[in-house]
């Protein structure tokens, strides 16, 4: 059975992207415009892995996470933090990673499958 992976960004280019990426890669990928959209896909289906755009308007990341329980998180962010903001932000509770955009295609897909299989 194929994993599912929720992404969750304001921009549908980017969740277009990611999707094409995924499936391409074996995965099956269900979209979120924002945190709104994804409290309730989270509530209403389970998830294998949340893709989860740092900075998005509408609901703060802070109270979305605390809907995503038993699934690990990637937080993604086109701005640039600092190792030490990033090792705080991995530190909450399921989250696992983090990915600088604009990323690899490799790197994505690596750091999906990583984070998904064990």
């Amino acid at each position: 059975m194929k994993k599912t992976v929720l992404v969750v960004d304001d921009e549908s280019d980017v969740r277009k992207s990611v999707r094409m990426i995924l499936e391409t890669n074996g995965y099956k990928v269900i979209e979120a415009k924002d945190g709104d959209d994804c409290i309730k896909k989270v509530k209403n289906k389970d998830f294998d892995l949340v893709l989860l755009d740092i900075m998005m308007p509408g609901v703060p990341v802070r109270e979305v996470i605390k809907h995503i329980t038993d699934v690990k998180i990637i937080f993604m962010s086109v701005v640039r933090i600092s190792d030490a903001r990033r090792q705080g932000l991995t530190a909450q509770g399921n989250v696992v990673d983090f990915l600088q955009k604009p990323f690899n295609v490799s790197d994505l897909v690596e750091r999906v499958k990583i984070n998904i299989e064990d």
